[in-house]
């Protein structure tokens, strides 16, 4: 019997090796025999578009699959297109993506983490997520670039949309970055606005994480601003309830408890005076605008409205900011909220 289990148990690693094999070659395998182009109509379906390609090259099903996960599907730009002898279907399908003169536009936006954002980029360019990781958490370009963690080397990513070659190696494209922010905040408008604020960049990509993440309402984000400006420069913590999310590892976390503001960690802005160590997450562009453009006002608090609606009540006081704050709890409470 126990022969039998080994048997079996060695069968099974066989198939799954020969299944990860096959799988590898699908993907990264020569798929195209012969050179040949295509031309592609922009009137023609998605379907139609392929026909040529699909009848040029093998291994349809690793095709599809691929496709599909960076986004072909949407459409293919009208044009000429040339592959090579010996292209995987990665290859092929990245060609009709980024087409023939290597050049993409890189979107950049909305990400929590290096690890999140490396797969953002990656679906985008000709790299895969684990050399971009790396980039992002190379130590000798970290302190090449002046930072001490992948975290922080974040705040370079401004978020917005960069014409690069597809090809670009994940160092360079990490290098681009900086030369992008660099020249954002080298401009005279953007040296007065960090005058004003007595802030430098990095501080102001850290607080408008902060605000990203307390407000989705644009009206209401210069004014949030305003209200952390203001307890930065009295010297008090910032007590901002989503660094407590980010120190607990938890960023959909929907109610704060006295045990989570007992967190000991440097993200924890009840705990630690000032700004966090990195910021929490990419804030979007018109967040860091709102920053730059603080709100200049007497408010020290604020918190959610009861009314759900995504809008705060701003406070000058302790005591009526406590006011705001039951009523907020309040409405937790009635919605089963934990």
């Amino acid at each position: 019997m126990r022969n039998k289990i080994i048997y079996i148990s060695a069968l099974l690693a066989v198939v799954v090796m020969v299944t990860a094999f096959c799988a590898y070659r699908s993907f990264y395998g020569s798929s195209v025999a012969e050179r040949f182009t295509i031309t592609i109509d922009a009137n023609e379906s998605y379907d139609e578009q392929l026909a040529e390609v699909k009848a040029n090259i093998s291994h349809d099903l690793a095709f599809s699959l691929y496709a599909h996960r960076i986004n072909l599907t949407r459409g293919i730009e009208a044009g000429r297109y040339t592959f090579n002898e010996g292209m995987s279907v990665i290859e092929v399908a990245r060609r009709l993506k980024f087409g023939n003169d290597g050049t993409v536009r890189l979107t950049i936006n909305n990400a929590r983490t290096p690890e999140i954002l490396a797969g953002k980029i990656a679906s985008q360019i000709d790299a895969d997520s684990v050399a971009m990781v790396a980039a992002l958490r190379d130590k000798e370009l970290i302190k090449e670039l002046g930072f001490d963690s992948g975290e922080a080397m974040m705040s370079i990513f401004l978020p917005n949309t960069y014409e690069v070659y597809s090809n670009i190696k994940p160092e360079a494209l990490v290098r681009r970055m900086k030369r992008e922010s660099d020249k954002f905040w080298a401009t005279d408008k953007r040296v007065e606005q960090l005058d004003r604020l007595g802030l430098t960049p990095y501080e102001v990509m850290t607080l408008a994480s902060i605000v990203h993440e307390e407000t989705s309402y644009q009206g209401e984000m210069p004014r949030v601003a305003g209200v952390y400006v203001n307890r930065l420069r009295k010297g008090m913590p910032l007590q901002a309830d989503p660094t407590v999310k980010y120190a607990v590892g938890n960023p959909s976390l929907k109610r704060i408890l006295y045990k989570h503001l007992e967190v000991d960690s440097p993200y924890n802005t009840y705990i630690y005076v000032g700004l966090p160590p990195t910021p929490i997450c990419m804030p979007d562009m018109v967040v860091i605008e709102a920053v730059l453009n603080y709100e200049k006002h007497d408010y020290y608090y604020f918190c959610a409205r009861a009314e759900m609606d995504g809008k705060h009540n701003f406070a000058r006081t302790h005591r009526e900011h406590e006011r705001n704050a039951q009523a907020y709890h309040r409405a937790l409470s009635k919605r089963n909220i934990r």
